[in-house]
């Protein structure tokens, strides 16, 4: 019964947020006015709030421009995690943009898609990448491609960190900061989720996205744990697969860390 009602609750509030703030945000950016910046960062921080989901960061973001951010993938509230924390452009997949209701967020707040089944249109997306990098956006590639089961780290896909060498192409700048970032979930209700329950937070491919949200709405109260690696220095001279398995080596000590402490 009660979590019925957290259900039924939680539901008019993020519909609320969203007519609130949504229309805000398209006026925002069609006036190209810093508020859409930080409209994104409120809506996220709030819908946390109002889920039940609680961030604790670990680490800082690297102060070198241009930042990509190579994070693993859990669920489909990793956008939400990681745009609760700063001001964040998301790199996400084709299919997202026919999604109902998120398609709209995403595009309001600049998200960039990418087709990763047409290799054809690689080098145009990543030159749309770079270009956003160059603009100033702090990008996040959620770099295993997919989103996994919570309990390990899937091999980072290098191909969308041809964005960094085609920044470099497109400047004269001498590098591109490449920061991994390991997000994990490791609490429901204050108790450890371990292997055993991660499926209660993680969104494997074939489970209907309507019916994850609502469980997520149900069970609400997860605890999230967002660590913060050492930046790698992208140059003119790197190779982009070394650059993905570095990253993914150093997602998967903290991400393995992080669930430890947990425990």
């Amino acid at each position: 019964m009660i979590a019925v009602l957290r259900l039924l609750a939680a539901i008019p509030l993020v519909l609320i947020l969203t007519l609130i703030l949504a229309p805000l945000q398209l006026l925002s950016r069609a006036l190209n006015i810093s508020l859409a910046g930080k409209i994104p960062l409120w809506f996220h921080r709030l819908l946390l709030r109002v889920i039940g989901v609680r961030v604790k960061v670990h680490g800082e973001f690297s102060r070198a421009h241009p930042l990509l951010l190579v994070c693993n993938h859990v669920s489909w509230l990793d956008i939400m995690v990681m745009g609760s924390i700063k001001e964040l452009c998301f790199i996400a997949k084709a299919e997202v943009a026919t999604w109902p209701i998120i398609s709209r967020l995403a595009k309001m707040q600049g998200t960039v898609f990418v087709d990763r089944q047409r290799s054809n249109h690689a080098a145009m997306q990543a030159d749309t990448i770079a270009s956003r990098l160059l603009h100033g956006d702090v990008m996040v590639l959620f770099a295993e491609g997919t989103t996994g089961d919570g309990n390990r780290i899937l091999p980072f896909n290098s191909s969308l960190l041809g964005a960094a060498q085609y920044a470099l192409r497109q400047s004269h700048i001498d590098m591109v900061a490449v920061q991994p970032v390991a997000i994990s979930y490791t609490r429901l209700h204050a108790m450890p989720l371990g292997r055993r329950f991660q499926s209660e937070a993680s969104w494997p491919g074939d489970v209907p996205l309507i019916s994850h949200l609502v469980n997520i709405l149900i069970k609400s109260a997860f605890d999230v744990d967002v660590v913060l690696g050492n930046p790698l220095d992208f140059t003119a001279t790197s190779n982009r697969k070394a650059v993905a398995r570095t990253a993914s080596d150093q997602v998967s000590l903290m991400f393995a860390r992080a669930m430890k402490s947990s425990l």
